[in-house]
């Protein structure tokens, strides 16, 4: 019953005080276990996917540097966030989102590690990529853009426009044991440029010139 609560909390809160998109939205799987893997320029990313249109059971693996927003601790808290101390290896913390997404449920994660301070990709981390092989789901890549400067505006009384689109579920290839931490890095930068293949070129930062990106968006048939 929270959960609906907060739900309905958020849908509305969304539509209320920005200007919200969501594109593709046919490729996000409508039920069964997945990633969403998704940049994170911004606290407002949390809500923008909570409130995506097809999945109302998602949560979200959130760093927990949060804990110390009221607004947003209880936004995480009541959506059943895992929160994750980045300080170490935190394995109690993996544990929990693997269950979860051997459950069927849909975890929200941003393989980054941090929010990106400049508006563009940093370069991302293996956590999404260990994941998604211990729970054997598919990863759902998400590119959000205009929530960068979302909270400014909304300080000043002002709706930003965000997008918030959805890529072609994908699988990562097994990890082998000989050559692990190249095949590591490997499905590291797939996974960081089948985000960037959803963002305009001023978003993508540390992957904007890598030849991976363009392979993608034609595959795919991706119009940015």
């Amino acid at each position: 019953m929270k959960n609906k609560i907060l739900r309905y909390l958020i849908d509305n809160a969304v539509r209320l005080v920005t200007r919200t998109d969501y594109l593709q939205t046919e490729n996000m799987l409508p039920d069964g276990g997945c990633i969403l893997a998704t940049n994170h320029n911004s606290r407002l990313d949390i809500p923008i996917l909570f409130a995506n249109p097809v999945r109302h059971d998602m949560t979200a693996l959130i760093a927990d540097d949060y804990r110390s927003n009221l607004f947003f601790w209880i936004i995480l808290q009541t959506g059943g966030a895992i929160w994750l101390d980045r300080t170490k290896a935190d394995f109690s913390a993996f544990r929990q989102a693997v269950d979860l997404l051997r459950q069927g449920k849909v975890l929200g994660i941003a393989p980054e590690g941090t929010r990106s301070r400049v508006g563009q990709l940093l370069e991302g981390k293996p956590g999404v990529l260990l994941l998604a092989a211990r729970a054997g789901v598919p990863i759902v890549p998400v590119g959000i853009t205009g929530t960068e400067d979302g909270m400014q505006k909304l300080l000043s009384f002002r709706k930003p426009k965000i997008i918030a689109r959805f890529g072609k579920a994908f699988h990562l290839p097994p990890i082998p044991r000989e050559g692990r931490d190249d095949a590591m890095q490997a499905n590291t930068t797939e996974v960081m440029c089948q985000i960037a293949a959803l963002l305009p070129e001023k978003y993508r930062g540390f992957y904007r010139n890598f030849p991976r990106v363009g392979e993608i968006i034609r595959e795919n048939g991706y119009m940015i």
